[in-house]
C-alpha cells in the first residue's frame, strides 16, 4: 500500500497548519491511499513522524508531496536531507518525492478562479 505525505513548511498560526491538514483529509477521502500531513517546522508531526505513522498503518511505499509553490531551499536542500535520514531508519522502504506545485496546470486554473472571484 502506498502512503502519501502532504509536506508543508508549518506556521506559528495553528489555523494555517489546520488548513494543510484539511487538504490531507480531503486527499485521504479519495480512499485510494493512506495519507498523513507533515511539517518542516512549527507544526506536528515532522516528516519522520508522519512516515512512522504510515508504516504503522501498513504503507510499504511512501510518496512525499511538497505543499510548496516553488522549488526553494526547503524543497531543494532540507527535504532531500530529511528523506535520506528517514531512509536510514526504514531501510528498504521506497520513498519518492514529487515536484512542488509550481508548473502544475491546475495552479493556473486556481489563480484564474481567484481572479474571477475578484471580478477581474
Amino acid at each position: 500500500m502506498t502512503g502519501l505525505v502532504v509536506f508543508a513548511h508549518g506556521s506559528k498560526l495553528e489555523g494555517a497548519n489546520e488548513a494543510v491538514r484539511a487538504v490531507s483529509t480531503s486527499l485521504a477521502a479519495s480512499g485510494k491511499h493512506v495519507v498523513e500531513t507533515a511539517f518542516l517546522e512549527l507544526g506536528t508531526p515532522d516528516l519522520p513522524g508522519a512516515v512512522r505513522r504510515l508504516v504503522a498503518r501498513g504503507a510499504n511505499r511512501v510518496v512525499v508531496i511538497p505543499y510548496f509553490l516553488t522549488l526553494g531551499r526547503h524543497v531543494e536542500e532540507d527535504l532531500p536531507r530529511i528523506v535520506k535520514e528517514i531512509s536510514r531508519e526504514h531501510g528498504a522502504l521506497p520513498i519518492e518525492v514529487t515536484p512542488p506545485l509550481h508548473g502544475h496546470p491546475a495552479l493556473l486554473e486556481a489563480l484564474l478562479d481567484r481572479a474571477r472571484e475578484a471580478r477581474v
